[in-house]
């Protein structure tokens, strides 16, 4: 009958050491996230106009290294064809 009387206080002193460890982690889980919110509203977003001008660029260095691919893959077509095929 003692062993299962010190079972049970051992089992309730477990679960209220439980408890804090819950809020703890409640706490952190709620400090991200509105520590989080702090900083997107530290961000500094782009307007309309660096925006399109970010997009002009990518697409302009797209469109430059597509053509030097296509180039660079014709010349090699045309030395393999040739030399290392020979045909």
């Amino acid at each position: 009958m003692t062993d299962s009387h010190s079972e049970r206080r051992r089992l309730q002193r477990a679960a209220r050491a439980d408890r804090p460890q819950q809020a703890v982690e409640e706490r952190h889980r709620s400090n991200f996230f509105a520590e989080s919110w702090a900083e997107l509203r530290k961000v500094e977003w782009p307007g309309q106009a660096q925006v399109i001008q970010g997009t002009a660029v990518v697409l302009i260095a797209c469109l430059v290294v597509g053509v030097f691919l296509y180039i660079n893959d014709q010349v090699w077509k045309q030395v393999v064809s040739r030399i290392l095929l020979g045909q």
